[in-house]
């Protein structure tokens, strides 16, 4: 048996479509291909030391996936415009911080449809696709539409959530519980139709359908989140890995995006 080691703070994996999709999770100076740790024997270990992911500071509690207080009071990441993209202000030249503003949200912006347990409208920046869809556990996706900027985007998604829901059951995701009898084409166009002339513009004729495949063994039937504050050691066998979430043996999930600036220490054993 080898075992490897790292320590590092926790930050969402960064992922790359393939089949399976590609996992690396950032520990200091190392990437660990987490896809290749599938099967393995993985413990996760909390330090009991939290860095905030803006700022670097010690925090004692993590805010909004990884933000000190202030950082979550103020940052620009935590501006209400994140969720509600419809409230952006960038293409006007405001927000919390207006030239972080121009670069990120007065920037293109897609719309999209995503299918997993059912089908879900959502909004991301141009550059983050196909990142998105992957971090959301999706299983397909396609554009719905390409706007100028997140306002747009979010005021078309305001428009299409009466007729598909914004919203992805995690439990259900994370179980593969996918629907087989949605066609994404017809959904598409049947959302288009339903929006406003001022809208239809910004509708795509780009029709490419982008699937995600996910490594696992196999997936779990019953799902229970593990919390790092109450038992700091997860470990088992690594049997799945779905949209930011490490899938482990007997149902035990961990969202490694929600303890962004955990000090944490991990072992691989194979």
């Amino acid at each position: 048996m080898e075992k490897r080691q790292w320590k590092g703070n926790l930050s969402k994996m960064s992922t790359r479509l393939d089949s399976p999709i590609l996992y690396q999770l950032r520990l200091g100076e190392d990437m660990v291909n987490m896809t290749n740790a599938v099967g393995q024997h993985v413990k996760v270990k909390y330090t009991g030391t939290i860095n905030c992911i803006n700022c670097g500071r010690p925090t004692k509690k993590s805010f909004a996936q990884g933000f000190c207080y202030p950082c979550f009071m103020n940052a620009p990441q935590n501006a209400e415009c994140i969720i509600r993209p419809e409230l952006c202000e960038a293409h006007l030249g405001k927000g919390r911080d207006p030239e972080w503003e121009e670069r990120n949200h007065n920037q293109p912006h897609v719309v999209y449809l995503a299918l997993s347990y059912g089908i879900k409208v959502g909004v991301t920046r141009a550059t983050q696709v196909p990142f998105r869809w992957i971090d959301q556990g999706a299983s397909k996706a396609i554009k719905i539409a390409v706007t100028e900027n997140r306002y747009q985007a979010g005021m078309i998604e305001v428009a299409l959530k009466a007729f598909a829901s914004d919203k992805t059951p995690w439990q259900r995701m994370l179980k593969n519980e996918v629907a087989t009898n949605v066609d994404l084409i017809e959904s598409k166009d049947l959302l288009i139709d339903k929006l406003d002339e001022q809208w239809m513009e910004f509708a795509t004729d780009d029709d490419e359908i982008t699937k995600m495949v996910y490594p696992a063994i196999r997936f779990p039937q019953v799902v229970k989140s593990h919390n790092l504050d109450k038992e700091a050691v997860l470990e088992g066998k690594l049997e799945a890995i779905k949209g930011q979430y490490l899938i482990f043996e007997g149902g035990k999930v961990m969202n490694v995006r929600k303890y962004g600036g955990y000090l944490v220490e991990l072992e691989i054993e194979s």
